[in-house]
């Protein structure tokens, strides 16, 4: 047997080892990073009563939004729910954080707008432990090094990582229409939150009078990996309002809900309707 074939074959051995699932162990519910209400499961052993699941630890999430629906302010308030537990501005969104960290990277904004978003969290709770939020603004830097630094501080710089929020996927590679550049984009992001045991929350254009995900290909890889899609799209009746749907889960889907921006410049939720007159 060659060199070669013989790296090969210990390759293959690990995928084996890892990759391998057994049958007989006991399903359990996965660990939760992120809900939304709760969900009761019933079996001869009695009922269970289980979060609703916004994202799961070690899985990819996206958030898809057209232009002006507020998506920076819907992240900010999945950022506070997750680093308090739960608070006034979240309802029925509670974080599962554990003593976990998380780590919020902005692609797309200078360092004033994105320390104005980065700021809010705490601003809509005063007890969120400040040292285990993490914030970068990665617009000055290239698309292959905003990649790389994002692996490099969840292995060199953290203990736990729980939840990485990146606020602008695309901007993680050069061409999102390019089918290569975005495989492999999604697969890093898949093994990264695997290996780290993490929940991956992808932030991503959509566009205007269109159900499917913006942004090429990337969208469309994104959407089928995925655990869980969470649409924004302006209220119907309320102007004001912005509403957040379950565009597709691999579990039990949540109840749509809207939140709305209040007088201080904070995201809180306001109703549990999507259409108040229906």
């Amino acid at each position: 047997m060659t060199e070669k074939e013989t790296e090969e074959n210990m390759f293959m051995e690990f995928i084996a080892d890892n990759c391998k699932i057994d049958i007989n162990e006991k399903i359990e519910y996965p660990p939760v990073c992120l809900s939304y209400g709760e969900k009761v499961l019933q079996s001869n052993k009695g009922d269970t009563i289980v979060p609703i699941a916004l994202g799961t630890y070690g899985n990819l999430s996206v958030v898809t939004a057209p232009p002006k629906t507020k998506k920076t302010f819907f992240v900010s308030l999945l950022a506070s729910a997750f680093l308090s537990g739960t608070n006034i501005y979240g309802g029925k969104i509670k974080g599962h954080r554990g003593d976990g960290d998380l780590i919020h990277f902005d692609t797309e904004q200078g360092n004033w707008h994105a320390a104005k978003v980065f700021r809010r969290p705490l601003d809509m709770d005063n007890n969120i432990p400040g040292d285990k939020y993490h914030t970068f603004a990665l617009r000055t830097i290239g698309f292959k090094e905003r990649l790389q630094f994002i692996e490099y501080y969840l292995r060199d710089r953290i203990d736990k990582p729980s939840l990485v929020i990146v606020d602008g996927v695309a901007d993680l590679l050069a061409d999102v229409n390019n089918i290569e550049q975005t495989n492999q984009l999604v697969s890093a992001l898949m093994r990264i939150s695997t290996q780290y045991n993490c929940h991956i929350i992808n932030v991503i254009h959509q566009n205007y009078g269109s159900q499917k995900l913006g942004t090429g290909h990337l969208g469309s890889a994104l959407e089928k990996k995925a655990e869980v899609v969470i649409s924004l799209e302006a209220n119907t009746v309320n102007k004001d309002w912005v509403t957040v749907k379950c565009g597709r889960s691999r579990g039990y889907a949540f109840d749509t809900f809207s939140f709305q921006v209040n007088e201080k410049g904070l995201p809180i939720i306001v109703n549990n309707l999507y259409d108040p007159l229906k």
